[in-house]
């Protein structure tokens, strides 16, 4: 077996006033202001020419790296608060309150992201500090510094709900922040990103944003505003851009016969490869790179895959039958299952006009491209069933089956270190935060709510192709099937909870399904959806003294308290459902 290749083988303030100056520092000095990693420099010193703005927004394309690496990522929430994973230590979502969140990063989260759009707002309140050498110059600027605000807001309002809009650099103490309307920020939005479009160029170098990045959000955004017409045309003007999907092998592994473009399409090291026509945007993270420059890694390995190597998978004697090094250990890594698979991602998702997952002819999840339970061999040499395959009737509980043992798909977790003596977590590498399979599955979307199946089917399958998936028909175009399809193709890749959440909105806007804004917080899209297709909740799978529960009120995630405590002369809502939520006021709907 390969495992399949080598498997044998301005001021940066406390917690609580985060919100109060900017949401987003963490020290109690003067120097808030300050841009990180420009810090050691007053704004009045930094921003003096198109340098110094330049030098922001590299910090800015810094901060998406947040979505995607490290011991915690943004996405292990969206994946591990979704149909598709549940996040093992946290599965009591009554144990997520505005006080506390257990390992997982839900509360924290929140004040990281106002980090970033501060590091927006000090480019947008400057941009006019100096004279620029020409309009275009300036706009261009401005708007990246636009889009990285958008991006950020796009993902609060589909975590948090209402949360404040901060539209500008903070120069002193405020205590007065108010919620606004979910809907005003993204009208907001909106139409700061249909400002962008016009200034961003055509094509952009890795990690810079380009008028394809924009018009994907843009996209997103007008899906969300129920602007369907308009999601179409942006989405088309992407698809007709300087993208195509990739259909032919390429990269570093073009040469392994045995590998298959799905495969090599999710080479990190080939995300910004100037052969992936697919890629419209991709955070840049390079182990070569400085130091302060380059992450901890993606920690995919760490963050998806199974415990496989711990004492509990037992062989026939009862004794430890895996351990943390050789055969296995180098590409399956030291694996921590915080965002632990469904098994209708393991399995149902790929059954499909009477094929299961397998004799699908899908290569999603076709078998050179996933470790499967059965392919897992005893890999410690002290072990009397060494090199034998894997038997879960030898497993210490029933429970081993949910984080030490299950299918995982090695084909986008498997990420090698650079440096050879590192701990196998998965290194540091380019991420997709983008590309045209996504945009393609968006505007079929934007069909799917116009009734125009036959439209949509065929941007689904234009997907479904490249996959060599079986086609689907046009009546069998329903938002479960999209949604289905975004986790066949996008799988770590697209923030899920947030998407589950803007459709959630949609439908409940739309009164679609019984679902309405009136009682959101009692009856959504995303719980229900959760409830059908991610069965830990039904059996009450019980670890580190939880009992998996999830009510529908946990479609949204709570405001941190100390946030809201410390605005002594305003008032932010609290999210319905959470302790504090009876305290709240009517948000703001319009802008300053």
């Amino acid at each position: 077996m390969h495992i399949k290749e080598t498997v044998m083988k301005r001021p940066l303030l406390t917690i609580p006033v985060l919100l109060l100056l900017l949401l987003a520092s963490v020290s109690c000095d003067k120097d808030w202001l300050k841009p990180q990693p420009l810090s050691f420099f007053s704004p009045e010193n930094v921003f003096t020419d198109k340098a110094g703005y330049e030098s922001l927004l590299i910090t800015m394309r810094k901060d998406l790296k947040n979505e995607n690496t490290g011991t915690m990522p943004n996405l292990v929430m969206e994946f591990a608060a979704s149909d598709l994973a549940s996040p093992w230590s946290q599965l009591d979502f009554y144990n997520l309150t505005p006080n506390t969140d257990q390992y997982y990063r839900f509360l924290t989260m929140f004040t990281q992201i106002y980090g970033s759009v501060k590091n927006a707002n000090v480019l947008i309140s400057r941009i006019d500090d100096i004279q620029w050498a020409s309009e275009a110059e300036r706009n261009a600027i401005l708007a990246e510094a636009l889009w990285h605000r958008a991006y950020w807001y796009y993902r609060l309002v589909n975590s948090y709900g209402d949360v404040p809009f901060i539209n500008e650099e903070i120069e002193g103490a405020k205590l007065d922040f108010r919620s606004h309307s979910r809907w005003t920020i993204l009208s907001k939005i909106q139409a700061d990103l249909e400002y962008a479009a016009q200034w961003l160029p055509v094509t952009a170098g890795p990690g810079v944003i380009s008028k394809g990045a924009v018009g994907h959000l843009l996209t997103k955004v007008y899906l969300a505003n129920l602007e369907f017409d308009k999601a179409i045309a942006s989405a088309t003007e992407v698809i007709n851009g300087p993208y195509a999907l990739v259909t032919q092998r390429f990269g570093i592994d073009a040469a392994k016969a045995y590998r298959n473009v799905i495969w090599d399409l999710h080479r990190s090291k080939n995300f910004s490869s100037s052969q992936n026509t697919e890629t419209i945007l991709a955070s840049i993270d390079r182990y070569e790179a400085p130091p302060g420059a380059r992450s901890a890694g993606l920690y995919t390995m760490r963050m998806y895959n199974a415990q496989w190597f711990q004492p509990q998978v037992l062989d026939s004697q009862g004794k430890p039958g895996m351990v943390a090094s050789g055969p296995m250990y180098d590409s399956l890594g030291r694996g921590n299952a915080n965002v632990r698979l469904t098994g209708y991602y393991q399995y149902d998702i790929w059954a499909y006009k009477g094929q299961t997952w397998r004799n699908t002819q899908d290569l999603r999840r076709a078998d050179i491209n996933w470790v499967d339970i059965h392919e897992l061999k005893y890999n410690n040499p002290a072990s009397a069933d060494f090199g034998k395959p894997l038997n879960i009737n030898f497993l210490a509980a029933k429970v081993d089956t949910f984080k030490h043992v299950y299918a995982m798909p090695h084909y986008i977790m498997y990420n090698p270190q650079d440096d050879p003596g590192a701990v196998p977590m998965g290194g540091n590498g380019d991420w997709y935060i983008f590309r045209l399979a996504d945009t393609y599955l968006l505007r079929a979307e934007a069909y799917f709510w116009k009734n125009q199946t036959a439209l949509a089917a065929a941007d689904i399958n234009k997907v479904r192709q490249r996959a060599n998936a079986l086609p689907i028909a046009p009546a069998e175009v329903t938002i479960d099937f999209i949604m289905n399809e975004r986790g066949r193709e996008l799988f770590a890749e697209e923030p899920r909870h947030s998407e589950l959440v803007r459709v959630s909105y949609i439908l409940a806007k739309l009164g679609t399904g019984g679902y309405s804004l009136t009682n959101f917080s009692e009856k959504n899209f995303f719980f229900d959806r959760v409830s059908r297709y991610n069965n830990t909740y039904e059996k009450k799978i019980q670890l580190l003294g939880n009992t998996a529960n999830m009510a529908p009120f946990h479609v949204l995630w709570p405001i941190p308290s100390n946030v809201i405590t410390a605005n002594t002369q305003g008032v932010i809502n609290q999210n319905a459902g959470y302790d504090g939520a009876d305290r709240n006021v009517p948000p703001l709907t319009v802008i300053e």
